[in-house]
């Protein structure tokens, strides 16, 4: 991963990598949209198991079900919601008992959009100790730069909570 966008996202990493350190929380991510991206940049780094417990690609619902995104919670807001990013997040922090658990899920596209759900939707949450938080983003990029982006606003989301 030479390229400048991948080479930024490693940047991040490593500063929540050290966040993470100097505070001496473990992380466990559940990634959708970004198909394991997140947890690839963040051990890039050496020594990132320090505080890196590791991650879950939730690409279908049926995982998203067993790391405890309730089925009622898919049926009624979709994969690709707020609801189901909230529950990802908890979830995944419950099932590796870590300090923090994060969550990305969204419409990487060029299709599964809808009127309501137009490709680029993302939605990234985090949970620890204080509660959940989540935010909603909108690109208008390819399938890769979504991506990209959307593990850019996961992994700023780490460093802001830590700060």
């Amino acid at each position: 991963m030479n390229d400048p966008p991948a080479n930024d996202l490693i940047a991040l990493a490593l500063q929540a990598l050290a966040r993470l350190e100097d505070k001496g929380l473990k992380l466990a991510i559940a990634e959708s949209l970004t198909g394991g991206l997140i947890g690839h940049v963040l051990t890039e780094t050496p020594g990132a198991s320090r505080v890196f417990l590791g991650g879950v690609v939730a690409y279908d619902n049926v995982l998203k079900e067993r790391i405890g995104v309730a089925r009622q919670t898919l049926d009624q807001h979709g994969a690709v919601s707020e609801q189901t990013a909230v529950e990802m997040a908890q979830g995944i922090r419950a099932w590796a008992a870590a300090d923090i658990g994060l969550a990305v899920t969204g419409i990487a596209g060029p299709g599964g959009a809808s009127e309501t759900k137009p490709v680029g939707l993302t939605y990234v949450a985090i949970a620890d100790q204080n509660g959940t938080t989540c935010e909603r983003h909108q690109w208008s990029e390819n399938r890769s730069a979504n991506k990209r982006s959307a593990a850019e606003a996961a992994l700023r989301l780490v460093i802001q909570a830590i700060a």
